[in-house]
């Protein structure tokens, strides 16, 4: 039974969602202010849009933050995958439980331990700071979130599927091809999704383990905030608040599109066995009832 919202609900709404989206409504207001001071309005610009596209250094972090992001998520997707797979079907190994361990290690230790062991772990070895050491750090820590979405879903996977695949023939690789993967798939896209938006966000741990060719978005918003908040953030920020806002609406759409296939599928599924009979018993119907009238027929000739 649904019950109205009350009074006391409505207003812990309406304060929760002013203090979450009333920061963001500002920004992007302001993002359209002809001032460069960012708290004065001074009428409506776009300029502040312009030089943000003129502007190379902003231009190189962005370039930068997406490759790694890209790069550390499609690596971090393998490896999570991987590592979830061990965990949930190779149940029994020698060191599983280090092994499990080291794998969910990074959900509970803080971003500085994780920078600063990197940091001291590449210039021990002697390798140059980067964008290779910055995709290597964003997929030690985002690898496990992957093994962590990826194994949910191997948990409740019905491993018959796979058994009755090689039992006609598929080798094991064949088998996680072609029946485990397309049905896992919309976990490890979730899971790719996940990494990717982790690394754009990252800041702390790219601080460490960066070079100085190689500066991320994040870094370069938070120097220039440093020496005063500039209008160019202010467009930025709203840039990415419109590409996420895009982004959150169409993979809505997709899954009501989806959901609401497989719900027809399955209403299809379930009225054709219901369906056949009834159209049996009709047809069956139609020629007793032929029958019966070329029997009266005959009838009223004799």
């Amino acid at each position: 039974m649904n019950r109205p919202l009350s009074w006391f609900n409505i207003t812990s709404l309406t304060l929760g969602f002013t203090f979450l989206y009333l920061p963001m409504v500002i920004l992007i207001i302001y993002s359209f202010n002809a001032s460069k001071l960012v708290t004065v309005w001074a009428g409506f610009s776009t300029k502040w849009y312009v030089r943000l596209l003129h502007d190379e250094q902003f231009l190189d972090a962005a370039w930068v933050t997406l490759k790694v992001a890209v790069c550390s998520s499609t690596l971090a997707t393998i490896l999570g995958t991987m590592a979830a797979y061990a965990l949930v079907r190779m149940r029994r190994f020698p060191g599983r439980t280090l092994f499990s361990g080291m794998v969910y290690a990074p959900l509970v230790m803080p971003d500085v331990i994780i920078g600063l062991s990197l940091l001291l772990l590449f210039i021990a070895i002697g390798l140059d700071r980067g964008v290779f050491t910055i995709v290597l750090a964003h997929t030690t820590f985002a690898m496990c979130y992957v093994a962590i979405v990826v194994s949910s879903r191997l948990t409740s996977f019905d491993e018959s599927l796979e058994e009755a695949a090689l039992d006609l023939g598929c080798t094991p690789f064949d088998a996680f091809k072609s029946v485990t993967l397309p049905i896992i798939a919309p976990a490890v896209i979730s899971g790719w999704l996940l990494s990717f938006t982790l690394s754009l966000d990252d800041l702390v741990i790219a601080s460490f383990v960066t070079g100085p060719s190689s500066t991320t978005l994040p870094i370069k918003i938070f120097s220039s905030i440093r020496l005063g908040v500039n209008p160019e953030i202010n467009a930025l920020s709203t840039i990415m608040i419109g590409l996420v806002t895009v982004g959150v609406l169409v993979a809505s759409l997709v899954s009501r599109n989806t959901i609401a296939k497989r719900e027809r599928e399955e209403l299809e599924a379930n009225l054709a066995p219901v369906t056949e009979p009834a159209m049996a018993s009709v047809t069956e119907g139609v020629v007793r009832d032929e029958e019966i009238e070329d029997a009266r027929a005959s009838g009223a000739r004799g």
